[in-house]
Formats: structure tokens, sequence, C-alpha cells
């Protein structure tokens, strides 16, 4: 008697070649649109600051290390997944699985991906929306010769304001539905082929603006100069978990983006590059930011608040300072944009192959339905801060979720499928690996190597180590 699940294997034994949601037209776009995706707001501010306060060029070093060892395993893992599914999370895991003859239940890591980044995307639009804030108020010139004082001011009337937040990230919001509508070429495409080259313009002037501060030298010593003396076990436990986050690990849309893989494009030396450029942007973001920063003794440390509270305290200071911190927060709201839209793809990719609805109905559906959860982020800030449960407001809550459970387990399912479960037949016909050296490294890395940093990123973050 044929079961279910022998119908469906017979359905995927032949792989479709191209998904039917569309296709990059070039490798060069998915590359560009897959760094996008994975720059994010943490790109500008997190990593430079946690490279230069654990080692410097140490940390550097180790972060490196990570990367190769387990954020390039990862991101070819996730991407070779995409390609053989040519689905969203969802069913391409459930089509790779049934392929490799296990369970069907492994779509249940798509599952949690695509939550994942819904979720996120529910308060990454409303940071955006700050963003997108701060270009008026830059333009504007209301930092000019701000204090500390002012610019708490503008920050706290902003978040203090539930109709102000509604609004900004209202905007955010139908920007990133309108280019998912448009599908993957016309949507996806034109909007990396226009607001990637925009961003790396505006950082590399920003770079050169901070040669002309006079402490040049200093942000390159903080950011670059080995100091293992300050490199402890907790700043390698950052090193590991930066690697982990930095690439947009199981959030669904790397899996998504590699569904539009064409054949011909090596996911190996896709991922490496990738990978390079993600970490050259956040490089290049700390060696911008942190001259502007010790020019006018600032601290380096304040987190979110360093593009919110500190550098317009900076911009407001220096000369033409209104130009640059436009042009600052211009490059933020680039980079939140490429992300967002890439966050919301596979959730309209599930609507689309699970209800056979049309693109634009999926994107207003999906979109929509975030900008309603969003709305929890924004009364956080103000009319709900006082509501908390366990000491958390429902933004932290959701944070919390999101980054300390959900991105964890979902790359660790990732890895443990593809190393201990799929096919060798199948990751080689995918991978086309001619070196056996390169895909026994890869294994090892996927079955030994990358779970146990992903396991120890977790109880780092829950705090059990």
């Amino acid at each position: 008697m044929t079961t279910l699940n022998d119908s469906l294997r017979s359905k995927i034994m032949t792989p479709t070649t191209k998904s039917a949601l569309g296709q990059w037209s070039s490798g060069w776009t998915f590359i560009l649109a897959t760094t996008g995706a994975a720059v994010g707001l943490g790109n500008i501010w997190k990593f430079p600051y946690v490279a230069g306060a654990n080692g410097g060029g140490a940390f550097v070093l180790v972060y490196l290390a990570c990367i190769a060892l387990i954020g390039v395993p990862l991101l070819t893992a996730e991407i070779m997944l995409g390609r053989r599914g040519r689905q969203n999370p969802i069913y391409s895991m459930r089509n790779v699985a049934l392929e490799s003859n296990r369970s069907p239940r492994w779509k249940l890591a798509g599952v949690l991906c695509i939550l994942s980044g819904f979720f996120i995307l529910s308060y990454y639009s409303v940071i955006a929306g700050w963003a997108l804030s701060y270009v008026i108020e830059s333009s504007l010139g209301h930092f000019k010769g701000a204090t500390a004082q002012q610019v708490q001011e503008i920050f706290s009337t902003l978040t203090n304001s539930p109709l102000r937040l509604i609004f900004w990230n209202t905007i955010i919001m139908m920007g990133t539905v309108t280019m998912v509508m448009f599908g993957v070429q016309k949507g996806l495409e034109r909007t990396v082929r226009f607001i990637f080259p925009g961003l790396i313009i505006i950082l590399f002037l920003l770079v050169f603006y901070a040669g002309t501060t006079g402490y040049f030298r200093q942000g390159l010593a903080f950011l670059f100069a080995p100091n293992f003396s300050t490199l402890t076990a907790n700043g390698v436990l950052i090193a590991l978990g930066q690697a982990f986050f930095t690439l947009s690990i199981a959030y669904g849309t790397i899996m998504t983006y590699g569904a539009y893989v064409p054949n011909n494009v090596s996911i190996a030396k896709t991922s490496i590059i990738i990978a390079g450029a993600d970490t050259f942007i956040a490089l290049l973001a700390g060696i911008a930011i942190f001259p502007i920063v010790f020019a006018y003794g600032l601290a380096p440390d304040s987190g979110a608040g360093l593009i919110f509270q500190t550098l317009p305290i900076s911009f407001g200071n220096i000369h033409f300072g209104t130009l640059f911190a436009t042009l600052f927060f211009i490059m933020l709201v680039f980079t939140a944009f490429t992300t967002s839209i890439s966050i919301l793809e596979p959730s309209v990719a599930f609507l689309i192959e699970k209800y056979k609805i049309s693109r634009k109905s999926a994107a207003m559906f999906a979109g929509g339905a975030c900008w309603l959860f969003s709305f929890g982020t924004i009364f956080s800030f103000n009319i709900w801060s006082g509501y908390k449960l366990f000491g958390l407001t429902f933004f932290e809550i959701i944070d919390y979720l999101t980054v300390n459970i959900m991105l964890p387990l979902g790359g660790l399912l990732i890895t443990v499928f593809v190393g201990w479960r799929m096919k060798k037949k199948f990751i080689l016909s995918e991978l086309k690996l001619k070196d056996p050296l390169s895909y026994k490294g890869f294994i090892f890395c996927l079955k030994i190597i990358t779970p146990l940093a992903i396991v120890s990123i977790f109880l780092n973050l829950t705090g059990m180590i």
C-alpha cells in the first residue's frame, strides 16, 4: 500500500532545476542579495565594538576562525538545502528529508526558521523606523551643536510617542512589502543592485571623513591592535556568537534565497565570498565610526545607543556634521531595508506555495501580519513599558526568545540534518566538491565542531556558562 510519504518521495526524487517562484539572474546578484541580507544593524555597531573591547586584532583572528569553521559551513549547508529543495524552508526541509529517506518532520526546522524571521522582522522594522526618523532629524540640522541631554530628548521624544513609531514603522513595512511584491528579479534583485552599492559608497565616504578627524590611528588601534591579555574565554564565546548571528543563519532567508540559485553557481565559493564581504563591511564600519567617537571623547561601548545617542553628539560637533550624519543614517536605512525584504521573503514564499495565492496577496498578508505584531514592540517603549513578564517587556521577550533560543535551535537542527542525516550523494551533487578532503572537512565541521559551537553559544546566551 502506497503511503503519503512514499507519494511525496516519488514526486521529489528528481529535484527541479528552478524554483517556481523565480531565479537569480546570476551568481553575482545572489552574492549581493545574500550579503545585503546578512549585513544588518548589528554589523554597524556591535561587531566593531566587541572586537575592540575583546582584544582587537586578537578577537578578529578568533572571529575569522569561527567564520571559517562555523559560519561558512552553516551558510553553505543552508544554501544547499534551499537549492536542493527549491521551495520555502518548510517544504525544502521536507523534500530533502524524504529524498534522503528521513522523516518529513524535519520540516519543523523550516517552521522554526520562518517563525524566527517573522518575529525578528516585527521589531527590526521598528528600529529601522528609528533610523529613517533620524535621517530627517539630521538633515534638518537638529543634531548641530546638540548636547548629550538634547540628543537624549530627541530619542526619548521618538520612542515615547506610539504614533510616531507607528508612522515610521509603517513606511518601512510598506517599502518592504512593495519590493517583495515584484518578485525575485524585478523586486529583490533591483533593490539590492541599487541599495548595496549606495551603502558601500556612503561607508567609504564616512571612512574618508574619519581619516580627517585626527583620531584615525586611535580608531584603528582600538579595532585591530592585538591584545591577547584582554581576550578571555567569554570573548571567544562572543566571537562564536557573532560568527553565527552575523550571517543571518536560521532566519529562513538564506534557505529561501538558496532556492533561487542557478545550478551553475558554486555554493562553496559564494558562501566564502558572502562571509568575507559581511566581515569586511563590519570592519569598515568600525574604521568609519570610532575615529569620530574618539574625537569627542565619547564612549565606544554604548551598544545600540552608539547609533542613536552617542554618534549624533559627535556628528553635531564636527565640520560638515549635518551632511555626514544624514549620510550615515541613510546608510543605516539601506542596511535595514535589504535585511527586512530578505526576512519577509520566506513567509511570502511559504504562503504562495501553501495556499496557491498571488505574490502580491502573500506579501500584503505576511507584511500586514508582521506590521500588526510590531505594535507589541512599539508599545513596549511607551504605554506598555510598565507591563512585564519575568521582568521583561514584550519586545525584550521576543528578542530573548528569538536570539537566545529559536535561532540557535534552528541552526543546530540544520547542521545536524546535513551532517548526520542527509545522504552524501546529494551533498556532493549540490556542492560539486572535487577534492575529497574538502568534503571531509565540511562534514567534520557540521558533525562535530559546529554543533558543539552552537551549544556553547546557547549555554552562554542563557547564562548557563
